[in-house]
């Protein structure tokens, strides 16, 4: 051994003078070496890479500006497993419903954790929130309390339900429509600030007016938010390109929006804690504020942890079920007969009156629209997750920490599972008796798991109120003269449509 090192010594001292190099510039030489080996050395057992790998950018040129898309059909190439290069970091795809329920589903916990994201983690505050947090106990206590106040505060069905404030809204938003009428005029905005509002009186414990400029700029910077987490996707895989002008947009963007929107937050939590009623607590930020001097149930919970978990909620239950309301309302022009249909079942079932709650089961058709959007344009294509510990997928290494994305799109669009699929049909969702199936396979539009969407009930109350309401009142066409609506769908945070405009004749 001595003399092998010996050897050694004597090779570099004369390798060293005929290459010109000194001893240190040998030294640098050789570790720069080392750490790139170490850096660019891919883990054996790595599932696949397709093919469109560069240098430096990885597949990030191939993936396009429709990612779910491009994943959906490398699945089609390389299986239900493969291995897309994101700069200089691995990142595991799962397609499909078998693989994906594996993760979300039957081993949960080994898929249960976040990924870093420079911009993700700027939003949600590298992870004091739930929606970005990393696995462990401090999500989990935050997760179940959350879901615990939305729960008191009427996220459920029967007695003491939110479902009159969702109604509520309703009305406004069908009044909203009508003063159009019938002529062509987008109704994105009108729906946005109903959901919002629902959002803001669980958190806030009041609604705002459509034409309210504080609700305005606040809701603008939610927008900015959204569209810049999607289109600055580069800055969080290469995180250094935020010290670059004009390439640093998106991430400049971000942070002055997250600024106006956690100013707004703290000022609300301020108002709250100067007329905090402990004997009863009104909204989310009230239960917060007991739980803050309580300390019960979260262990740790501090000021910042308030404050991004009321983000979450505007971040989780606004845009996810507006976009989801514009859909069905867009498919509907699309499919005139589908929507006539839908609206005989409301007119033979409610009438005259608005639709409750108490009318969901005896509208199976309705619903079933409400189901096939969620299916046709889930919201969020791709979900990504990170393992927990290091495991195996048909019979692939995955290491610890790494980064997995579930295709969502893939199981949604699957052909094995859903025939024709980019036909819009509602009648998938019925069986031969007429009725909604329940949990379809290959169908996970609020994901599965300890991840599942929190508000996924309250989402599910709020498209059935506003959707039935909506169909109740108006039937919606495509202007005269006009082309159909793109049905593409424009991917960032989510896949929201392309600006269109509809007419909305009264009944």
């Amino acid at each position: 051994m001595a003399g092998a090192v010996q050897w050694v010594a004597e090779t570099v001292l004369e390798i060293l003078p005929i290459s010109g190099l000194t001893l240190q510039t040998f030294l640098v030489f050789c570790v720069t070496l080392f750490l790139a080996c170490v850096v660019f050395k891919r883990p054996r057992n790595l599932p696949p890479y397709p093919a469109g790998r560069v240098p430096v950018l990885g597949h990030l040129l191939a993936l396009g500006r429709a990612p779910h898309l491009k994943l959906t059909a490398w699945r089609r190439q390389y299986g239900d497993v493969f291995t897309v290069r994101l700069g200089m970091e691995d990142v595991v795809v799962l397609n499909g419903y078998t693989t994906v329920k594996d993760a979300l589903v039957d081993r949960f916990e080994l898929f249960a954790s976040r990924p870093t994201d420079y911009l993700l983690d700027a939003i949600t505050g590298s992870g004091k929130d739930i929606i970005g947090a990393r696995w462990g106990t401090g999500f989990r206590q935050r997760k179940r309390f959350a879901t615990t106040v939305m729960r008191n505060l009427g996220m459920k069905v029967g007695r003491g339900s939110i479902e009159e404030k969702i109604r509520e809204e309703a009305d406004c938003l069908r009044n909203r429509v009508a003063e159009n009428n019938g002529q062509p005029f987008s109704i994105a905005h009108d729906v946005t600030v109903t959901v919002t509002n629902v959002i803001c009186s669980m958190t806030f414990g009041k609604r705002y007016g459509y034409e309210d400029e504080t609700f305005r700029e606040l809701r603008e910077a939610f927008v900015t938010l959204l569209v810049e987490l999607g289109a600055g996707q580069i800055i969080s895989v290469f995180p250094l390109l935020r010290f670059i002008p004009v390439v640093n947009r998106a991430s400049t963007n971000v942070q002055e929006a997250c600024y106006k929107v956690r100013n707004a937050i703290s000022e609300e939590i301020s108002r709250h804690r100067e007329h905090l009623d402990r004997e009863n607590p009104r909204d989310f930020l009230d239960f917060c504020l007991l739980e803050l001097e309580q300390q019960e149930k979260v262990d740790g919970m501090t000021d910042g942890n308030v404050l991004y978990m009321a983000l979450d909620l505007f971040i989780a239950g606004t845009d996810t079920t507006a976009s989801t309301l514009l859909w069905s309302l867009l498919y509907m022009t699309l499919n005139p007969d589908i929507q006539d249909k839908a609206q005989q079942e409301l007119d033979a079932v409610v009438g005259e009156s608005l639709p409750t709650l108490s009318h969901r089961f005896q509208l199976p058709y309705v619903n079933a629209c409400l189901l096939e959007t969620m299916r046709i344009r889930t919201l969020t294509p791709i979900v990504g997750h990170a393992t927990t510990q290091e495991v195996k997928v048909q019979g692939y290494d995955i290491l610890e920490g790494t980064k997995v994305l579930m295709n969502l799109h893939s199981l949604h669009m699957d052909p094995a599972y859903w025939p024709d699929p980019d036909r819009f049909d509602p009648e998938r969702f019925l069986d031969a008796e007429g009725n909604v199936v329940n949990n379809p396979e290959s169908f996970m539009p609020f994901g599965r798991g300890r991840r599942v969407c929190l508000g996924e009930q309250l989402a599910k109350m709020e498209l059935f109120l506003f959707f039935s309401t909506l169909l109740q009142s108006f039937t919606f066409k495509t202007p005269e003269g006009a082309p159909p609506p793109n049905t593409e769908g424009v991917f960032g945070a989510t896949l929201v449509p392309h600006t269109f405009q509809l007419c909305a004749i009264p009944r």
